[in-house]
């Protein structure tokens, strides 16, 4: 877009809308507006000729392993650096009476 947003653009679209706003406010908002519309510029000159339109964000699932049982852990090697452990399980203080 090579027009700029000027505060009068900002106030006919408020006057429309039914929207109050001063001056000052006004050309705060072209300012923003404008930056958004230059962002928007750049965007548009990427190169989008050989890609794709994504229709489902789903379109790729990601693959899931099987969920089994295995015995891969070792509870002793695991237990080893625990502070207190007793019968296998993990000790840990009480902290409700």
């Amino acid at each position: 877009m090579s027009e700029q947003l000027s505060t009068e653009d900002i106030l006919a679209a408020a006057k429309l809308s039914r929207l109050a706003i001063d001056d000052a406010t006004a050309a705060a908002y072209a300012g923003s507006l404008q930056k958004i519309l230059a962002m928007m510029n750049v965007l548009d000159s990427v190169n989008t000729d050989n890609i794709k339109p994504l229709a489902n964000i789903h379109e790729n699932q990601q693959s899931l392993r099987t969920d089994t049982a295995t015995t891969d852990i070792d509870r002793d090697a695991n237990q080893s650096v625990a502070p207190s452990v007793a019968d296998g399980l993990y000790l840990v203080p009480q902290v409700i009476e």
